[in-house]
């Protein structure tokens, strides 16, 4: 039986909720992505298959406060960005899609970030 990488089960699993996620213009996706060395988060409308917006620990307003674009601080930051930016759009609501991994660790620390600044899902 051939090796599966881990990487190949995150897809499959993100092929899985994908089935049952899709952004509107009334409710837009908020994507996740979750690299070794940063994290990105984008509001996408599916309808249209548009990014509305997009905030990652690579951004300037994000990374002077941190010294390090994957840990957990990193993730509030990306968190809290990503909802203003959707707040000044008039977003309040938006679907959550953690692209197959796991809702724990710098997954979980962006979604209640989001939460917290007002993002409603």
């Amino acid at each position: 039986m051939p090796k599966v990488s881990s990487n190949e089960v995150r897809l499959r699993i993100h092929e899985r909720i994908r089935k049952r996620l899709t952004g509107s213009p009334a409710r837009p996706r908020l994507a996740v992505f979750r690299s070794n060395k940063h994290i990105y988060a984008q509001i996408i409308d599916d309808s249209k298959g548009t990014t509305l917006l997009a905030a990652s620990s690579l951004d300037g307003s994000a990374k002077k406060d941190l010294k390090n674009g994957s840990n957990v601080a990193a993730a509030k930051a990306v968190g809290t960005l990503v909802a203003e930016r959707a707040k000044a759009q008039g977003i309040d609501a938006v679907l959550f899609d953690r692209g197959g991994y796991l809702y724990h660790g710098r997954v979980k620390a962006l979604a209640e970030a989001a939460r917290e600044a007002g993002l409603k899902f």
